[in-house]
């Protein structure tokens, strides 16, 4: 059997509620409406093995960290799974389109299916998701909320100085 930690951190969208295994990160979750996230049965609340992924991004959230280094162990579907990887290409304080995602994984009438896709990421900030926008530059859902988003979006742009247009 797995064994599966928890922990809690507080950011400025919003407490984060952090799930990782022995192989790696499997979920950043938004605690929306102040409703705390409830660990399952036989998860084991564990800070110490959550420590480098709350340090991340802590460095993050302060403007110090671009490029996140964590060992990823998100579940999903083989397509779903292609998505989120093509999602971490996504530079720093840049933005794409749903439709830019279906190209780069060969799949270019099925940016309705990446925009699923995306939706479903279960690690958003360290894949970031919230850099996937409207094609006419509108922000789409996010987990988080559209405020979280526009915040982390605008606070990539203030951490690198320049505009994301």
């Amino acid at each position: 059997m797995i064994q599966v930690y928890y922990d809690q951190m507080p950011s400025p969208i919003g407490p984060l509620f952090l799930v990782a295994d022995d192989e790696g990160l499997r979920e950043v979750r938004f605690e929306l409406d102040r409703r705390p996230h409830t660990p399952l049965d036989g998860w084991e609340h564990a800070s110490h093995k959550l420590a480098e992924v709350r340090r991340q991004l802590d460095e993050y959230f302060a403007g110090e960290r671009l490029i996140f280094d964590l060992p990823l162990k998100p579940q999903g579907t083989e397509f779903q799974q292609s998505v989120w990887q093509a999602l971490t290409t996504i530079a720093y304080a840049k933005t794409t389109s749903y439709g830019e995602i279906s190209r780069q994984i060969q799949r270019p009438k099925a940016s309705r299916a990446v925009g699923a896709a995306n939706g479903r990421n279960p690690i958003p900030i360290i894949i970031p998701c919230h850099r996937v926008i409207g094609i006419n530059g509108t922000l789409t859902g996010f987990g988080g909320g559209l405020a979280a988003k526009q915040w982390l979006l605008e606070h990539e742009e203030r951490s690198q100085g320049f505009s994301l247009a």
